[in-house]
């Protein structure tokens, strides 16, 4: 592999990480537009390391604001200085809860798909009707009206839904961010709430998914480390700016914006498969 197709694998992987657009699916398409191979193993982990840190960059206040609470209602219980019903009405704690619980369903279906991930991320007709699909989802936030409650409305039952499918994500075309998001919508969680949790919730996953595939890295790798470099610093940081034009498109209301996009894609793919 190249230094320049490093670099747009990257920004590839920047985009579509982030966007409601299916990262998965892009890859699928594109490895048969263009008779791209499945990039080198840990190549892959090198990308998702560089959208990893552009997300942890960009919430990182967040991020250190859970750590501390964490840490500090940690050692309170400890000293036997608060329960476990009081540090949970801290909303930084709350949030921790709430990403551990919506991990869980991700992990068990990520780890059940796992054992079939070479026929899913193999068929073009399956990436098509699951974009279209996606473009329904996002389309759909257009009747989701501006109010909704924040944090302190959002259940532990909100965080098993919000999970399972960023789990069922996994199938290549739809999108993780999108489906998550509308998700939350849906349940009544104001939409930087929405967006803030979605992203959080990816952290773990992102980690988790990469920990499994670490198991099955090879000795050696083909791939310089020019180009790694390359694939991973553009990654972090066309995903970052994806990630802020998001969070902002989200916030305005507008989601449904990349449905069009994904239908479009969705039927070329169907027609190209046919």
């Amino acid at each position: 592999m190249t230094t320049l197709q490093a670099l747009f694998l990257g920004i590839i992987q920047g985009v579509t990480e982030f966007l409601p657009v299916s990262s998965s699916g892009h890859l699928v398409l594109l490895q048969h537009l263009f008779g791209l191979e499945e990039p080198a193993l840990f190549f892959d982990i090198s990308l998702h390391v560089g959208t990893l840190t552009a997300v942890v960059f960009f919430f990182r206040k967040e991020v250190g604001s859970i750590i501390a609470a964490l840490w500090r209602g940690f050692a309170l219980l400890i000293k036997g200085k608060t329960t476990l019903g009081q540090l949970y009405s801290d909303m930084d704690v709350k949030m921790a809860v709430l990403i551990v619980v919506g991990c869980v369903p991700t992990a068990i279906i990520g780890l059940m798909f796992k054992q079939r991930s070479e026929q899913i991320f193999s068929s073009l007709f399956l990436v098509g009707i699951m974009l279209i699909l996606t473009g329904g989802f996002l389309w759909s936030t257009r009747w989701i009206g501006k109010t909704g409650g924040g944090l302190e409305r959002f259940a532990i039952k909100n965080a098993v839904v919000i999970g399972i499918i960023q789990g069922l994500a996994i199938l290549p075309g739809i999108s993780r961010s999108g489906s998550t998001i509308t998700a939350a919508l849906f349940l009544g969680i104001n939409r930087e709430t929405a967006a803030r949790y979605s992203f959080l919730l990816s952290i773990p996953a992102i980690v988790g998914a990469e920990i499994l595939s670490l198991m099955d890295l090879p000795l050696e790798t083909a791939i310089s480390l020019k180009a790694t470099l390359a694939g991973t610093v553009s990654a972090c940081i066309v995903g970052y700016a994806s990630l802020k034009m998001l969070v902002y498109i989200v916030s305005k209301g507008r989601l449904y914006i990349f449905s069009p996009y994904c239908w479009l894609v969705g039927v070329i793919i169907l027609i190209a498969g046919c």
